[in-house]
Parts: structure tokens; C-alpha cells; sequence
């Protein structure tokens, strides 16, 4: 973005409940409403597997093979009176869509998905002790499929879900830079 537009006003051009579209000068991108974030969790088991979901998304219009993940903050009913914080929404969501309990959240840093078409970033968290606890598969309107992968076999089974047309989330750059690069 060129200096001047940095200092354009930003106009909403579109809000709905989780998202909105803003304009700042000659850039046009998306955000979450209300400071709601995202975690997003690496975790293996104890016997060396990677803990990866795979569900369909809907502006994919396909499945899309993903470290589990979630948003922060989006609903009250976990909130405290400080709001929920990033470990404890990482502890639930990996619970909720995979069925392993952490033991240990480590918070890894803060990155953005897509900077030149999004504000939206995320939390990278480390689960440590997980401890197969559930089924996971989500909530009731989520179809998540639990999968759990040696990490040696990660780039062989990541270049299968591909071959089979599934998409593949870009965080999952995080366990095969070694072997793409």
C-alpha cells in the first residue's frame, strides 16, 4: 500500500456477523468483527503423530486438509469476565474437533493468513501431553474428520490429499518447508 493510502479513512462497505469488508483507499480487503481472532494448534500424539483435520469449506466449495484451529472470543458462553484467552480457546477447540486434551498450551507467536487480502491473524500454539479424551468431528454443524499422520509421511500424504483434490490449508506449510524446499 503506497503511503497515501495508509492515511485514507477506512470505510466499511459490508458487515455481517463475523466479517467485514473495508475499503482504504485504493485497497479493498476483509477482517473479523469485534477483535475476534483465531488459534491455531499444532499437536502430537504421543506416539509421533501429527494431529491434522480435514473438512469442507464452503468458499473452497471443497474439503481442505488443516491443522485443527479455531476463533477466540466468538462465543460468549466460553468468555469470562476478561474474555477468553488464546490457550484456553486452543485447549477447547482442539478438544472439540479432534477429541485430544492438552495438557500444556504454548503460545508461539502471532502471524497474518493473508496480508494483502486480509487483516485476519492468528495465534500459533503448541498442545504438549495431549491425551485422546473423545471422538472430536466438532460441533453440530461442523463434519470434521480426524487424522493422524507420522510426521516422516507428511509430505507423501499431504501430495495424495492434493492428487485427490483436496485442498490444502496454507499453515500446513509449517510441517513440509523442509521437504519443499
Amino acid at each position: 500500500m503506497s503511503v497515501e493510502d495508509a492515511d485514507k479513512p477506512a470505510e466499511v462497505m459490508w458487515e455481517g456477523r463475523f466479517i467485514r469488508a473495508v475499503r482504504r483507499g485504493r485497497w479493498e480487503y476483509v477482517g473479523r468483527r469485534g477483535g475476534i481472532e483465531a488459534a491455531v494448534i499444532y499437536a502430537e500424539t504421543p506416539a509421533g503423530e501429527v494431529i491434522l483435520v480435514e473438512q469442507y469449506r464452503v468458499p473452497l466449495g471443497r474439503r481442505s486438509l488443516e491443522l485443527p484451529a479455531g476463533l477466540v472470543g466468538d462465543d460468549p458462553a466460553h468468555a469470562g469476565a476478561q474474555g477468553e484467552g488464546v490457550a484456553s480457546a486452543a485447549a477447547r477447540e482442539l478438544e472439540e474437533e479432534t477429541g485430544y486434551h492438552a495438557g500444556r498450551i504454548e503460545e508461539l507467536g502471532f502471524f497474518y493468513a493473508s496480508p494483502g487480502m486480509t487483516s485476519e491473524g492468528f495465534t500459533l500454539v503448541r498442545a504438549h501431553n495431549v491425551v485422546k479424551v473423545g471422538d472430536g468431528g466438532g460441533d453440530a454443524q461442523e463434519d470434521i474428520e480426524v487424522i493422524l499422520v507420522p510426521r516422516a509421511d507428511l509430505p507423501a500424504f499431504v501430495a495424495a490429499k492434493r492428487a485427490a483434490g483436496v485442498a490444502i490449508d496454507v499453515k500446513m506449510l509449517l510441517l513440509l518447508g523442509d521437504a519443499l524446499l
